[in-house]
């Protein structure tokens, strides 16, 4: 079986039978697939499609390419629960869900990505904390889940190893937008860390892999019928992203914006509703509330009683971070700052979300060729929200780069991104659509 024989099925548009998939698989472990072949195929993928077999059993070969983790025997106390987002810009809610659920009773040992194509990836952002560490030993993430009841990390060089791959080609192959990788990707990591119940978080929007809302349907339903198929509870909630998630876009302001978030200081309201949700969804799967209502309470306390901050601060100690995240986080800032000015008075109107994560990108932020060094440094803060009103030379948003050329490069794309109208405007609601198996 050759490489260009089964890049040739996808083609024409055949299916690939099992045998050719695990070829595949097989091939992006041992290297017997090169970076081209692998990305000739992905984009054979996402150009052609893959029927819902197919789909399940590239996400079975993809979970079985390395370790499956095991809990019992762990000591762990709550039910085993994770989240994961489609990808958006500005969508910093696993920092703030993780902790939440861990204070409600849950165990998340949270397997996060990098940034991937214009969208941030959380262990990016995590890496914005001096001495953070996304990839600790077996024994160092128990002992932090005992401790902790929650820790974001990478999926180790074992986990799902033909992802860890096909991800990275398919960041700067154009190939990210395919409804099966996304699906095969996302789950492959989660069901090989042995989770209980798993909340999908499906973006809609111009920031988003699926930009109009019938695509995010068919990928959440995607998502939740593989993972049933597999024996995973799993449920998805479709949200928007027509607007940047939050205030901030880049990893240390995002970490910024969390911290703040979980002090009480300052919480965006979509941003807060999301994690409201998301959370309320996580403690209902995992059976430690009778209600999703029940759940979204549970979540508030923790938040206003501090138990949430109490555990960020715990897990981000317990791997390597800052002893004290609160006293001082070390975030590194940008040596050039610069607004950007809205072009006339109005009303913002939309915003090319997409065109914003790749100014980040462009700025340092993100990769543009598998493994660039990211600059944390960089980013958009104090984002205004659309239907706000401005006026001529008001600002939209700041700029935060390393030097004066991208700071000005940043500027102009930042302010083409964003409409400003004559009328008032209603944005739409964040929370969209929840999504369950075989609805």
């Amino acid at each position: 079986m050759l490489p260009a024989e089964v890049i040739a099925t996808k083609r024409d548009g055949g299916a690939l039978n099992d045998a050719q998939i695990c070829h595949f698989v097989t091939g992006l472990v041992d290297g017997s697939w090169s970076d081209s072949q692998a990305a000739a195929l992905a984009m054979a993928i996402l150009l052609r499609g893959m029927g819902r077999d197919e789909t399940v059993a590239l996400t079975a070969a993809m979970t079985g390419s390395g370790e499956r983790l095991q809990w019992a025997g762990a000591g762990f106390n709550g039910p085993i629960l994770d989240k994961h987002s489609t990808g958006g810009v500005g969508d910093k809610v696993s920092l703030m869900l993780a902790p939440i659920v861990a204070a409600c009773g849950g165990v998340v040992p949270m397997i996060s990505g990098r940034g991937l194509g214009h969208t941030g990836g959380t262990l990016d952002k995590l890496e914005a904390l001096p001495g953070y560490h996304v990839d600790p030993t077996r024994e160092r993430l128990l002992a932090t889940l005992r401790a902790c009841g929650c820790a974001i990390v990478g999926a180790s060089a074992d986990l799902a190893p033909a992802d860890r791959r096909l991800y990275a080609i398919r960041d700067v192959t154009a190939t990210v937008e395919s409804v099966p990788l996304i699906t095969a990707s996302i789950l492959s990591k989660k069901l090989a860390a042995g989770l209980q119940g798993l909340v999908l978080d499906v973006k809609c929007g111009s920031g988003a892999f699926t930009p109009t809302l019938d695509t995010a349907r068919t990928l959440a339903q995607s998502l939740v019928d593989v993972a049933a198929g597999a024996g995973l509870p799993a449920r998805a909630l479709i949200t928007d992203m027509s607007q940047v998630l939050g205030t901030t876009a880049g990893n240390a302001l995002e970490l910024q914006e969390t911290l703040d978030y979980l002090r009480g200081s300052a919480r965006e309201p979509r941003l807060h509703a999301v994690t409201l949700a998301l959370a309320a969804e996580m403690l209902h799967l995992g059976g430690l509330v009778a209600s999703v209502d029940e759940g979204r309470q549970r979540a508030e306390a923790a938040l206003a009683g501090g138990a949430a901050a109490e555990r960020f601060a715990q897990m981000v100690a317990a791997l390597g971070g800052p002893a004290d995240v609160w006293r001082d986080a070390g975030l590194p800032a940008a040596p050039v700052q610069r607004d950007v000015p809205a072009s006339r008075a109005g009303v913002l109107a939309a915003a090319d979300v997409r065109a914003l994560g790749l100014a980040v990108v462009a700025l340092g932020g993100g990769r543009q060729r598998p493994g660039q060094r990211i600059d944390p440094r960089v980013g958009l803060s104090h984002l205004l929200a659309l239907g706000t009103a401005v006026t001529a030379g008001a600002a939209l948003a700041r700029v935060h780069a390393a030097d004066e050329d991208a700071a000005r490069i940043a500027v102009a794309a930042v302010q083409a991104a964003f409409e400003i109208g004559d009328k008032s405007v209603t944005p739409r609601e964040v929370l969209l659509q929840a999504i369950t198996s075989g609805a």
